[in-house]
Order: structure tokens, then sequence, then C-alpha cells
């Protein structure tokens, strides 16, 4: 396991959840009126982008740990 590449892992997971985690997070209570069209969108575009990161996120992961580390000099 390459333990820089796990850090630099987290990192990336890390701001991922600060920037998008509370825009795809279901509301408490739900709510009673229903979202427009533009809302769903918009909603789904961040959830586009949270699910392709977060897989680039466990790719990295799998690589760091399948990764030897880097001798040092």
């Amino acid at each position: 396991m390459d333990p820089q590449k796990l850090k630099d892992v987290y990192h990336r997971l890390e701001a991922l959840d600060e920037r998008l985690t509370y825009k795809v997070r279901p509301r408490a209570g739900g709510g009673l009126s229903r979202p427009s069209v533009e809302q769903l969108e918009e909603r789904h575009r961040h959830l586009a982008e949270f699910t392709v990161e977060l897989k680039d996120i466990v790719h990295g992961l799998i690589v760091a740990i399948a990764t030897r580390p880097k001798p040092k000099q």
C-alpha cells in the first residue's frame, strides 16, 4: 500500500464531501411542495457530478492499496 497515494485520495474525498454532499443529501422532513423541473435538473447535475467523482476516488483508493510505496532515497 502506498501511504502517500492513500492520503491524496482521502483529501480528494474530503474535498468532494465539503463541496457536494450537502447538495445531494435528502432534506430532512421532505417538503410539501414539488420541486420545479429546473430544480430537479440541478439536483440531477449535482448527483451526476458527485457519482462520477466518487467513482474516480474509489478507483484511486484501489490503486493506492494495490501500489507499493516508493522506496525512500
